[in-house]
């Protein structure tokens, strides 16, 4: 069953209509250029992602977490 509001899975079809549509949209000479904007972007996000993910981990390393026991609930 599929939920709506989800784009989990995008077939070979709906892909091509979607490429279509962008090309009758922006036209043929607009394409490169919105590629590789679309290119530094998400280049951009994976950088941001990964210093987050280093800074996350480094504030882990950095720090002396230790657990305790839950509380006794007699």
């Amino acid at each position: 069953m599929r939920r709506k509001g989800h784009v989990e899975n995008v077939g070979g079809g709906e892909l091509l209509v979607i490429l279509f549509v962008i090309l009758i949209f922006f036209g043929p000479k607009k394409m490169p250029e919105l590629g590789k904007n679309l290119g530094k972007g998400i280049r951009e996000f994976k950088n941001a992602m990964k210093d987050i993910q280093e800074g996350v981990e480094k504030s882990i390393e950095g720090s002396t977490f230790t657990a305790s026991p839950p509380p006794d609930n007699k």
